[in-house]
């Protein structure tokens, strides 16, 4: 029987090799699953894929580094795990900081198994140094975006287009819901630090936008049960609570029903763009990691679809730009001026094309499959 090894650190991640999972199951049944990832991985491998995205999901170089040990802790018993399970295939998912300090350790450990990473790290744009690096780890790149393939191939990674997952998973998610013209989306992410340092101000964005308009509705969704209890206290101390809906779970349907948003960088800003929902983007974190990154990163926008159209698409509201001043001015001027809302949804749509077609899933299965079945 065959094993693999999969490790995916955020609920994106989570979700993205879920539906891969899926379609390898189907191509190859009796497949053993194994490894560390969220809810969904773990449902599909029957409890072998441990959930632990709620722990794992922190970003940032000084975050990462007060949970140092926690994360050497579970690094060596998923090591010990691995080595012991002898998987044919090690299936990396994102989340480069450690995967690729795994990949590393597989390589040592386990040379014959074949390690193929879904979701490519963003080399080329923090640390082009690390691509000679993967191409000494990994057998193969299974990549997003059609301009990262002859980034990884001309290097020397064989390495396979397989499109964006959200087109699959959303496409099953759309739905006809109208518009409310008087509810605003906030999206404050799905980590802990991501709520703590975004959420707050977004309330008192809230807060500044009721003042001005007080027939608006607000709605976040909670990604886990977890972050409900921290935003619900949130919106409590605020005093909140009539006007500030929190929801479990939803973000798809929010996007699709709420006039604008308020969305912290991430996966959610494409998904955001898939359903042309007009939309700013808000990013907040350490200053010292922060300005860490700004050394090593050298592209002009850290969103996703204002990447992709290689111009400002999307508002990006950074460090103290990301305001309840400056965020509640945007939603004003969104809400009041209906052409330049129709240019943004014009321009996300024409960027959210850009994803490619649907299959990705199981595209991605299918080179899986393949080094499943390898023979040296």
């Amino acid at each position: 029987m065959k094993r693999i090894y999969v490790i995916a650190g955020e609920m994106s991640g989570d979700a993205h090799a879920a539906g891969l999972l899926t379609e390898l199951q189907t191509l190859h049944p009796g497949v053993e699953i194994y490894g560390a990832g969220g809810p969904e991985m773990h449902a599909l491998s029957g409890g072998k894929v441990n959930n632990w995205v709620e722990d794992a999901a922190v970003m940032g170089v000084i975050e990462v580094l007060k949970r140092y040990g926690w994360f050497k802790e579970r690094f060596h018993e998923m090591l010990r795990e691995a080595v012991t399970l002898q998987p044919d295939v090690l299936l990396l998912v994102d989340y480069p900081g450690f995967n690729l300090r795994f990949a590393k350790a597989i390589r040592e450990a386990l040379p014959s198994t074949r390690q193929v990473y879904y979701i490519s790290p963003q080399v080329w744009a923090w640390n082009k140094k690390r691509i000679p690096k993967m191409v000494r780890l990994l057998d193969e790149m299974l990549c997003l975006f059609p301009f990262e393939k002859p980034i990884f191939e001309n290097a020397g990674l064989k390495t396979t287009h397989v499109g964006h997952p959200l087109v699959d998973e959303l496409a099953i998610e759309k739905t006809n819901a109208p518009r409310q013209e008087n509810l605003v989306g906030l999206f404050p992410g799905s980590r802990e630090r991501e709520i703590a340092k975004l959420f707050p101000m977004m309330i008192q964005t809230a807060k500044i936008l009721r003042s001005w308009r007080s027939d608006l509705q607000f709605a976040v969704p909670a990604a886990t049960p977890k972050l409900a209890i921290t935003m619900r206290s949130m919106i409590d101390d605020a005093g909140a609570t009539d006007w500030i809906e929190l929801r479990n779970g939803g973000s798809h349907h929010l996007m699709q029903t709420a006039a604008c948003g308020v969305i912290a960088s991430g996966t959610a800003t494409l998904e955001a763009a898939t359903f042309a929902l007009p939309y700013c983007l808000v990013y907040k974190m350490a200053w010292t990691t922060y300005f860490l990154g700004k050394l090593l990163v050298n592209i002009p926008y850290i969103g996703l679809v204002n990447i992709l159209a290689g111009e400002k698409v999307v508002e990006e509201f950074i460090q103290a730009d990301a305001s309840p001043t400056e965020v509640s001015r945007w939603i004003q001027n969104i809400l009041s001026k209906h052409e330049s809302r129709a240019d943004l949804v014009a321009r996300l749509t024409q960027v959210s094309s850009q994803l490619g077609d649907p299959g990705t899933h199981r595209r991605a299965a299918e080179r899986v499959n393949e080094w499943l079945n390898f023979k040296p």
